[in-house]
Formats: structure tokens, sequence, C-alpha cells
């Protein structure tokens, strides 16, 4: 019997996080938004990012977007109400950076936040992990 290495998933404290597996990092006005290590791994091998161009209205919970993988398509959903002020270019040549550096080089969009106030009610790093039972 040959057993499988668990290796352990990231949850960076300084994030928060969304029940649909998105991640923001706040800076200021600005969000930045992907998906969590958790939803790559289910997702499999990303192999094409759809994100909305700049200066498109996203509200809360709306859909931004697609992920697509090899044997499935997921929806993106935006953490909080704002407009799309830039969004990763290297994901159009490089979708698997996805699965690499989900909080790194594979985030997706920046906002600008319309709404702070919305950013309370999304998840810590220890309720996120809870909810996906890591």
């Amino acid at each position: 019997m040959v057993l499988k290495k668990r290796t352990i998933m990231n949850f960076p404290a300084e994030l928060k996080y969304t029940k649909d597996h998105e991640w923001i990092k706040v800076e200021g006005n600005t969000a930045v938004v992907g998906i969590t290590e958790f939803a790559q791994r289910e997702l499999g091998d990303i192999v094409y990012v759809d994100i909305p161009s700049v200066g498109k209205e996203v509200a809360k919970e709306d859909t931004f977007g697609t992920v697509e993988a090899v044997k499935t398509v997921s929806d993106l959903f935006m953490p909080l109400t704002g407009t799309v002020t830039d969004i990763n270019p290297a994901l159009d040549s490089q979708p698997e950076l996805v699965n690499t550096d989900p909080y790194g080089d594979g985030w997706m969009v920046k906002i600008s936040i319309k709404d702070a106030s919305e950013v309370d009610g999304l998840l810590s790093a220890e309720a996120y992990q809870s909810l996906v039972g890591a």
C-alpha cells in the first residue's frame, strides 16, 4: 500500500475569506482578490481564468468571472462591492499560477472598495479553516 503524503494547507491570517472560497487582502481602499488554496486543490489543474475588464462594477457575491480546470468550470464570486481597478495579466499566459501561488502571483483582480463595512462580514482565517475542515 502506498500512502499519499498529506500536505498542510496555508490559511494566511492577514487575509479575509468567503464561504465560496475566495480570499481578499485589504490594502487601504483597495482589495486584492483570488481563490484559496483549498479551492484550487479541489478544482485541480487550472487551464484558463476569465475575469472582467478594468472599470467593471461588481456587487458583493455577484459572479465576476470563471476559473476553468481540466474537468470543470467554476464561477468566481466577488467578496465585496467595488470597481475592478486592475487584473492580473500574467494569468492570460500562466493560469497555473493560481495552483502554484494562490495567495501571491495567482491573484486575480484588484478592486476599489465601495463599502468598507462589508469586510466585517467576511471570514477570518480560523473561521474559513473550520468551514473547510482543514
